[in-house]
């Protein structure tokens, strides 16, 4: 049995074959489809687009879509042509007040160049700001959509629609294990590895690791996997009583709106206390080293002299000279990876890419050898 799109696909030329709708006439809109066969809009659109793509109709922004004249054809061929290669892009994240998403949005808009036009929609986070972002974005019109999942370990039923519908997809730093879709990510397993093994050449064998409180997305999971992998290859006991996920600031609004700093500063300070022994800490997200190193400070203890911090990503507006040893993502490779398959599936290739992008270790002033670490004596309660 043929996909639903090809069922519509097929009846809308069908009527234009037999003449039900001639040369100019337009043909009804993605809506009408949608509530004439009892498909979604993802569906119906994509119905349309495969008949754009055959010549068959053309569009025309704000009006609607047309039968093109197959005998005198060179308006509409311009037009056709014209759609083909400018599309309307809807761009969908948690938000851009980090540094890490602000230089991919970055790296998407200058990829778009000027044969893509961006909208941007945020979803703080929120699965059902999401969802709405979804549907808004598609029934605007959108050619295809680039996708920072709020949360990675569970998907909505907008974006498995898209997915059935083969929708041009392309999600960025996250993806949906089991589902079948394009993304563009960091090797989170081999970044994190490799911050490990370094902390392990500096000496440092009581390592605490500090993560978010939601550690179901895809991007914390494959962090500790790489953390592991590095305990397994060096023949080192994992010590998990060193690992604290209880964090919440670095969380999107939706999850930490009612959290302020110092509550996360106070758990991280407990943390320290409660195992003195350790030397390192390994925040998986910048913002917690920040928070880190403001809980050592605290409790009177020197970066890097008395403790080691190495995280995930750095801000690039640095002014004061001193900055984590940490593991940059390539942001902007990814964004244009992102952007460049997005047009290649709006084009009519289809076929899922997976791509995965090597971080690189940046040492900063945050780390040093154990052997410049004095003895440190228990802390007091």
């Amino acid at each position: 049995m043929q996909p639903l799109y090809k069922q519509v696909y097929q009846s809308i030329k069908s009527s234009i074959m037999n003449g039900r709708y001639a040369a100019g006439e337009r043909v009804p809109s993605e809506k009408e489809l949608s509530d004439s066969f009892q498909v979604s809009r993802i569906t119906s659109k994509k119905a349309i687009e495969l008949l754009v793509t055959e010549g068959l109709v053309f569009r025309q922004r704000g009006k609607g879509t047309f039968v093109s004249d197959m005998k005198d054809n060179e308006e509409s061929s311009e037009t056709l042509e014209k759609s083909k290669n400018n599309f309307l892009v809807g761009l969908v994240i948690t938000d851009f007040d980090d540094s890490y998403v602000s230089k991919v949005i970055s790296s998407i808009e200058e990829a778009a160049g000027e044969g893509c036009f961006l909208i941007l929609k945020r979803t703080l986070g929120s699965v059902e700001k999401e969802a709405e972002a979804i549907r808004q974005l598609i029934e605007y019109g959108v050619d295809g959509l680039i996708l920072y999942p709020a949360q990675a370990e569970h998907y909505g039923t907008e974006i498995l629609k898209m997915i059935i519908a083969e929708y041009p997809l392309v999600l960025i730093d996250r993806t949906f294990k089991g589902v079948g879709a394009a993304f563009v990510s960091t090797d989170n397993i081999k970044a994190a590895k490799q911050g490990m093994k370094h902390l392990f050449y500096l000496g440092h064998e009581h390592v605490g690791v500090l993560a978010p409180s939601i550690t179901e997305t895809t991007t914390i999971v494959d962090r500790f996997s790489g953390i592991l992998q590095a305990y397994e290859e060096q023949n080192k006991i994992v010590n998990r009583q060193l690992w604290c996920t209880d964090l919440k600031k670095s969380l999107p609004t939706a999850f930490s709106k009612d959290i302020t700093p110092e509550q996360d500063i106070e758990i991280i300070k407990n943390h320290m206390k409660k195992h003195p022994e350790m030397t390192a800490l390994f925040a998986l997200e910048h913002n917690i080293a920040v928070l880190a190193k403001r809980a050592a400070e605290q409790l009177g203890l020197r970066v890097p002299e008395d403790l080691s911090i190495l995280c995930f990503d750095a801000h690039d507006n640095n002014l004061s000279g001193w900055e984590f040893t940490h593991l940059r993502q390539n942001e902007r490779e990814m964004g244009r990876l992102a952007m460049n398959r997005l047009v290649e599936m709006m084009k009519g290739n289809l076929g899922i890419k997976k791509e995965f992008l090597d971080a690189q270790l940046v040492e900063g002033n945050s780390t040093c050898s154990i052997n410049r670490i004095p003895v440190k004596q228990t802390s007091k309660p």
